[in-house]
């Protein structure tokens, strides 16, 4: 095994992007209206499954 693939363990761990408290907020505010989007669309396709009825599985091969 070559010494670059192995982890150093002496250096210390970047920490990474540190976001401010208002970048989480609004990350966390965009992923509440994606989670939102996400299943007002389930919901649309639920209920145009229901409309449709079991002639939705009813077609011609």
């Amino acid at each position: 095994m070559s010494a670059g693939l192995v982890m150093d363990s002496k250096k210390p761990q970047q920490q990474g992007i540190v976001l401010t408290p208002e970048q989480k907020k609004r990350q966390r505010e965009r992923s509440i209206a994606i989670a939102v989007a996400l299943g007002v669309l389930v919901l649309l396709f639920f209920a145009v499954t229901l409309v449709k009825g079991p002639a939705v599985l009813q077609r011609p091969i």
